[in-house]
């Protein structure tokens, strides 16, 4: 009840879809009322979240599950071309005229107005609100063909993100193997890691490159047909504290 009164008085509404989570920027903890320096996530559906800081709200991949009733978008990012991931009559919904739309090139060609970054590039967006939205753009994409000899994403085509609000640093996969990209990052404090086999990888995957760049806190997502408690037994005693929530209806 104090996350709804304190949403409520700083004239956000409260989304209706999965329940949400707070993050301090400092890190220290990741509850208390939503203040400057805050971050909140809300689960959607697969591989559609948002995130929220006081005055603006950032839908990821916002694809699948109910979006009636929740805010307009102040930044949209999309990781890719695939239909649970990119929903152009979704973004049509959600955008209004000053919304910020990131995407990497292929999905921009079918999206007017987009903001392309490839992998690597880096944007700053100021939503007039109190903090700045860094996005950085991840490589995404599949180490090994699957049994059709298919490589289902292709290096450069897609993006991950790291996205930071002050100093908090989120990781957004994408649909990705454990790729060196992935192992290589530091300082990550929350991130979010497929784990649904032949798209991405099997959850013991997941775990070993989880393992290697270390962040503070995963969300398996992007599971549909995979377990993420075996990717959580596979974490055990590693220090990185594993959070499974229902991304399903």
């Amino acid at each position: 009840m104090k996350l709804v009164a304190a949403l409520l008085a700083f004239g956000l509404p409260v989304l209706a879809a999965h329940p949400a989570e707070e993050f301090d920027t400092d890190v220290d903890t990741y509850q208390g009322p939503v203040v400057i320096g805050k971050v909140r996530m809300t689960p959607i559906q697969h591989a559609s979240l948002t995130l929220e800081a006081v005055g603006n709200v950032v839908y990821v991949d916002p694809a699948q599950g109910n979006f009636d009733g929740l805010r307009p978008a102040d930044v949209i990012l999309i990781t890719d071309i695939h239909p649970d991931h990119f929903a152009p009559k979704i973004i049509e919904k959600l955008k209004k005229p000053t919304t910020v739309i990131i995407a990497p090139e292929a999905v921009a060609k079918s999206l007017p107005g987009a903001t392309v970054l490839h992998n690597g590039e880096s944007k700053t967006i100021d939503t007039h609100a109190l903090g700045e939205w860094k996005v950085q753009a991840m490589p995404m994409y599949n180490l090994k063909p699957n049994a059709q000899g298919q490589i289902m994403h292709e290096k450069g085509r897609g993006n991950g993100y790291v996205v930071s609000y002050g100093e908090l640093r989120i990781y957004i996969a994408g649909d990705t193997d454990g790729i060196p990209e992935m192992r290589a990052l530091k300082n990550i404090d929350i991130a979010f890691i497929p784990m649904n086999p032949p798209y991405t990888m099997s959850p013991q995957e997941a775990a070993d490159a989880v393992r290697a760049f270390h962040p503070k806190v995963v969300y398996p997502y992007h599971y549909r047909g995979a377990d993420p408690k075996v990717f959580a037994s596979a974490l055990k005693d590693s220090g990185i504290d594993v959070r499974i929530r229902d991304w399903y209806e």
